[in-house]
């Protein structure tokens, strides 16, 4: 059996994949897209030598911020680490919050072209300069179909079809539908969603946004770009690190930054709670992975199948 560990930021997936990785012999994968990069650290959560025990964990950190990593990266190396796993006799455990990335796992995507360095900065600067809102009406004059499915703010899956459609000539919408076939593990994946008090964990969300600003987040940034990182690339492009980057191009004050950043985490907090609502196979924990009642539960679950 593989396990994968999911839920809202700030919902504890970290101490139940951990809990979980002691029970049954295994080690832990990430899959939170903001995880992986180096450097990017005040606001990602990632968990401490403490905080993981002593057990293994992979794909946290090995990913320049400088390389714009999309999801088929993740997956490729999200395969390898799991048979590297199973074949040492581990149990998979998957913990992390980007729904997408573990769809891939189970839904493979298709084939698609590498991503362009060069043509990702002139789409990045687009971005910077005009907004998400005119990325998206490009990407309606050339895939509407697309474009129609994809929100305004999804703008990393938006210039992933714009660059699918400049590189290729054709529309993402057309390529979608070849898909690979999913991988012999994937029908033994067995998700569990963390679904925590919607206050409580809106308390946390903010509390936690606050340390990060309290902690040096805005420092963080400013080393980050001074090294040559772009503001346009995906290891920027998260909730506060986004706001961050506006604070310092003069473009808000910084205690707007913050309450921005609060209210970005919250919402998409929301949106992962609907996402995982549309997967399926899913298995609904109530509560914060953190809490002893949310642990025995799961281990009821995994002890009778």
């Amino acid at each position: 059996m593989i396990y994968a560990i999911s839920g809202p930021t700030c919902s504890g997936k970290t101490a139940l994949g951990v809990e979980l990785a002691l029970r049954v012999g295994g080690e832990v994968i990430n899959f939170d897209s903001v995880q992986i990069y180096k450097q990017i650290e005040i606001a990602t959560a990632k968990p401490t030598e403490e905080e993981m025990r002593g057990v293994p964990h992979h794909l946290i950190g090995y990913v320049d911020p400088n390389i714009n990593y999309n999801v088929a990266d993740w997956a490729n190396d999200a395969v390898a680490k799991i048979v590297e796993i199973e074949s040492r006799g581990a149990v998979p455990i998957l913990v992390g919050g980007t729904g997408f990335y573990l769809r891939t796992l189970r839904k493979p995507l298709f084939d698609s072209p590498k991503t362009d360095s060069q043509l990702r900065e002139r789409v990045g600067v687009i971005h910077s300069k005009r907004g998400a809102g005119h990325l998206h009406r490009m990407l309606t004059r050339v895939d509407p179909e697309t474009a129609a499915k994809l929100p305004v703010r999804d703008y990393v899956r938006v210039i992933r079809s714009l660059e699918v459609f400049f590189q290729t000539g054709e529309r993402i919408s057309k390529r979608q539908p070849l898909r690979a076939e999913p991988p012999e593990f994937a029908s033994r994946i067995r998700l569990f969603v963390l679904n925590p008090p919607r206050d409580l964990l809106y308390e946390k969300i903010n509390a936690r946004t606050e340390a990060h600003f309290a902690n040096g987040l805005v420092d963080e940034v400013k080393q980050l770009l001074a090294a040559g990182v772009s503001d346009s690339n995906n290891a920027l492009g998260a909730h506060a690190y986004r706001r961050v980057c506006e604070y310092l191009r003069g473009e808000r004050y910084l205690p707007s930054a913050i309450e921005k950043s609060k209210q970005d985490v919250r919402n998409y907090a929301k949106r992962q709670l609907t996402w995982f609502r549309g997967e399926e196979g899913v298995t609904w924990l109530d509560g914060f992975g953190d809490e002893k009642g949310v642990k025995d539960e799961l281990f009821r679950l995994i002890d009778v199948g």
